[in-house]
């Protein structure tokens, strides 16, 4: 742990609690108790009142718990492995971790399709296209919120048919798309936003795991775009070069 870095637009509090986030994910062990609120705050060089602000919002994400008389300890708490590899699906990736695997769909739009979308899809810049946002859950913990999109030409049924399914591999199966592979997968780390927040029970500050997607079908033609947002304290992301399995991200 270092030190705070002060002027930089980032809340005092929200790069402590992002500082013991990242001690917990790289090496506190479960129960393990916290440095007390005046060591906390000489570390980090910080008043209690900030340590205090990050600890409870840790507390709001179940990363930590308090102790009356005792102190502040980290939870037992597993993060689930979700394999991302040639075949990437929700709920298979999931199916020895959670006993229940869900998705929601939250809203959906047909819009012309923006310039990134339509060159992940191989599709002419506004070709009207499908956005799904969902959420997924893992036994009845949210666990990830997706953007997806797809060609409405080829794909007019995609809502309904999730609404009904909560999976994009069987809402897919459905409208003729039987198999499809990860052809790209890019990811990066960033602070869950507002909307995040809300959608995976998160406190400020939280970090989300980012990731872009293209799966295609046998023929090689794009059959959707995905950014999936993964609670960082919840999920950790495997790569599987293991191209004989079957894994995955977008239900």
């Amino acid at each position: 742990m270092k030190t705070v870095q002060r002027r930089t637009g980032i809340a005092l509090w929200r790069q402590v609690a992002d500082q013991i986030r990242q001690s917990v994910l790289t090496g506190l062990a479960p129960d393990e108790r916290l440095p007390s609120e005046a060591e906390l705050a000489t570390r980090f060089g910080v008043n209690r009142h900030t340590v205090r602000a990050a600890i409870a919002a840790l507390e709001k994400e179940g990363i930590l718990r308090a102790e009356q008389g005792r102190g502040t300890f980290l939870n037992d708490r597993k993060r689930l492995r979700y394999p991302i590899g040639q075949r990437t699906r929700f709920s298979s990736g999931l199916e020895n971790q959670a006993q229940t695997r869900s998705g929601k769909l939250l809203s959906s739009k047909t819009l012309p399709a923006p310039l990134h979308v339509s060159t992940a899809l191989s599709l002419p810049e506004s070709t009207p296209v499908i956005e799904l946002s969902t959420v997924s859950a893992a036994d009845g913990v949210p666990v990830s919120a997706a953007t997806s999109w797809f060609d409405a030409a080829r794909f007019a049924q995609i809502a309904d048919l999730y609404a009904e399914t909560g999976s994009i591999t069987a809402s897919l199966a459905l409208l003729g798309v039987d198999d499809y592979t990860r052809k790209t997968t890019a990811i990066e780390a960033r602070h869950a936003s507002s909307e995040d927040l809300d959608l995976l029970a998160l406190s400020p500050g939280a970090i989300v795991l980012l990731t872009r997607a293209i799966d295609i079908d046998s023929r090689g033609q794009p059959v959707l775009y995905g950014e999936s947002r993964f609670a960082a304290d919840r999920v950790e992301l495997l790569i599987d070069n293991d191209a004989s399995k079957g894994n995955g991200d977008t239900g």
